[in-house]
């Protein structure tokens, strides 16, 4: 299918997701080094990216390896979808949002269990764009190549006719290694700028020449 498309990333550009210093509260409360939870944690934070373990299990493994009461798992986790989930883009969301029918648009986000059930009830992604691709769904995470066509494939569209945004460096030139057009996001403007570029632009030169001409 030739469309043009756009494909964006969740946190860092359509939430705003600053670090709130919960982790650095939690080892002040419980009286542990600065690191230990990332450290006790590293493992589980990583199976929940790609799915390999279930968010009941996240959570149990939360309260065991850093001894916390059935309150306080509860409050820890509170605290890490506080700072995951962030506050809506509002600006950008709704620019895309005015994008509908336009041009194919997906998301592309690395994630973690839970994220789907939470993202929708508070930002209804599902109903911004045609297609979202979570890392912990398909369990591969950016910047593998595999994640990007994944993103092309949920949308029947080819690589070259869609801009992925991503507020990470590393990400952007995974997107443009997988043979897509990629902006890195540092604010609004610029970003919005870019996409009314490439909405310009079209498809590809090359995907517009497979096309019959009409009689």
């Amino acid at each position: 299918m030739t469309a043009t498309c756009v494909i964006l990333d969740i946190g860092g550009v359509l939430e705003i997701t600053p670090e709130t210093g919960w982790v650095q509260r939690w080892e002040e409360r419980l009286e542990l080094p600065v690191g230990t939870v990332h450290e006790r944690m590293r493992d589980v934070w990583r199976a929940g990216s790609v799915g390999s373990i279930s968010e009941r299990e996240v959570h149990e493994q939360v309260t065991v390896r850093l001894g916390l009461d059935a309150p306080q798992g509860e409050a820890f986790m509170a605290d890490l979808w506080a700072e995951y989930l962030g506050t809506p883009n509002e600006e950008l969301i709704d620019y895309v949002r005015g994008l509908q029918g336009r041009c194919r648009l997906g998301i592309l986000s690395n994630s973690f269990v839970g994220a789907r059930e939470r993202e929708t009830a508070l930002y209804r992604f599902d109903e911004l764009v045609e297609q979202i691709v979570y890392s912990h769904e398909i369990g591969i995470e950016k910047p593998d190549l595999r994640a990007f066509e994944a993103a092309c494939a949920s949308l029947d569209v080819r690589p070259e006719d869609c801009l992925f945004i991503d507020d990470v460096a590393v990400n952007v030139e995974a997107a443009r290694a997988a043979g897509m057009q990629a902006h890195r996001f540092e604010d609004n403007a610029r970003t919005i700028t870019r996409i009314a570029a490439h909405l310009d632009a079209g498809p590809s030169r090359s995907a517009r020449a497979r096309v019959p001409a009409g009689r």
